[in-house]
């Protein structure tokens, strides 16, 4: 049977209303989110129809062509620096409900774990998938641009969506103990792992103060030098299959307490659990533990033997949320070991907006102050 995708479902989920003079101006209607914390703003309809053969086409296409609309919608006045946001769009195929472009205050990202958990939810309390009796797990396929991810959606017994979780694309550590010299914090050791995009992982204890709400300026002026660091002085970042996969997209520092103990040496707990903060884009501090950031975490610390695979990694953020992860596969991809990671968490509506572009606002565009 042929898959009815949701993005045919998607654009009737709009505003009614508009004001006066609204013909003259570019509407663009979204449903804001945020899980564990981090925003999400879900771009329905009045975004302009993005050319190419399949969504990493898209991607390519929305950042050479309507770069505007995102600073529009992501930055000041109408976002700010660490909003983030998502475009829907068709999939590549009929296998999929609909595809997703992940948009930040730097550019447009490969993955997004945070988007994909809320995006399932969404998808199942707006009637765009299929539904399933309460409290069944419902689920909701979509096509990022790093390759087509899983979700589920397990409602309660009143049909509401309590949390979500997705199947990863492949996973796998790149390189290890690494180091770079960083101005104002010296040599700094780092491995990098991929699960959807590219980070630094970085034992948190080499910093000079702690994971906590408090430092979240210092942590931020970190990451970016370890970032920029990385960049210039580390190993390249390649994809072993897609050119447009092989940036490095943030740092993440990590509580490594719980995981200095080997697997065979550790309490019969199947829960190990760890705090992460990811700086990520350009200096953007996720509230939320970052999804593609835990399935990172996952396959570095199998590689070096911190991780067993019938674990489970309980990752908390910088506001306490917290994602679940566990490995549900271990392959070799692309001449690699790598995993297939699981990834859950929970998500919030927290809004439903109708966006005008003014071509008379001197501002249209949105703006940032450092």
């Amino acid at each position: 049977m042929v898959r009815k995708s949701a993005f045919e479902k998607i654009r009737t989920t709009l505003h009614p209303c508009a004001p006066p003079m609204a013909a003259a101006m570019q509407a663009i209607d979204t449903i804001d989110m945020h899980t564990g914390g981090e925003p999400l703003r879900v771009i329905l309809a009045g975004f302009p129809e993005l050319e190419g053969e399949n969504v990493l086409a898209r991607r390519r296409y929305a950042r050479e062509h309507y770069d505007y609309l995102r600073t529009a919608l992501m930055w000041e006045p109408r976002g700010h620096r660490d909003m983030y946001g998502a475009i829907l769009v068709p999939p590549n195929d009929d296998g999929a409900d609909f595809g997703a472009l992940f948009i930040h205050n730097e550019g447009f990202s490969t993955m997004c774990g945070h988007a994909v958990i809320a995006l399932a939810k969404l998808a199942v309390e707006m009637g765009w998938v299929e539904s399933r009796p309460p409290g069944s797990e419902i689920p909701v396929v979509i096509d990022a641009p790093c390759g087509r991810i899983r979700a589920f959606a397990k409602t309660d017994t009143e049909g509401h969506v309590v949390s979500s979780r997705f199947i990863c694309v492949p996973s796998f550590s790149l390189a290890q103990n690494q180091q770079v010299t960083v101005a104002g914090l010296g040599d700094i050791r780092y491995d990098i792992a991929y699960g959807g995009a590219f980070y630094a992982y970085v034992d948190a204890s080499q910093l000079p103060f702690p994971l906590l709400p408090e430092n979240a300026q210092q942590l931020i002026t970190a990451g970016r030098a370890i970032k920029e660091a990385v960049i210039t002085q580390g190993v390249p970042i390649q994809h072993p299959e897609q050119p447009d996969l092989g940036f490095l997209y943030g740092t993440i520092f990590m509580d490594m307490s719980a995981l200095s103990r080997s697997p065979a040496s550790s309490t019969g707990d199947d829960h190990i659990r760890s705090r992460n903060v990811c700086i990520f884009a350009d200096g953007e501090l996720d509230r939320s533990p970052t999804g593609s950031g835990v399935a990172g975490r996952l396959a570095l610390h199998l590689a070096q033997g911190k991780l067993s695979a019938g674990k489970t990694l309980a990752v908390e953020s910088i506001t306490g949320s917290s994602f679940q992860g566990s490995i549900t596969e271990t392959l070799d991809y692309a001449g690699r070991k790598a995993v297939i990671p699981e990834i859950s968490g929970t998500a919030h509506i927290t809004g439903q907006h109708r966006f005008y572009i003014d071509p008379r606002d001197p501002l249209n565009t949105g703006f940032l102050l450092d």
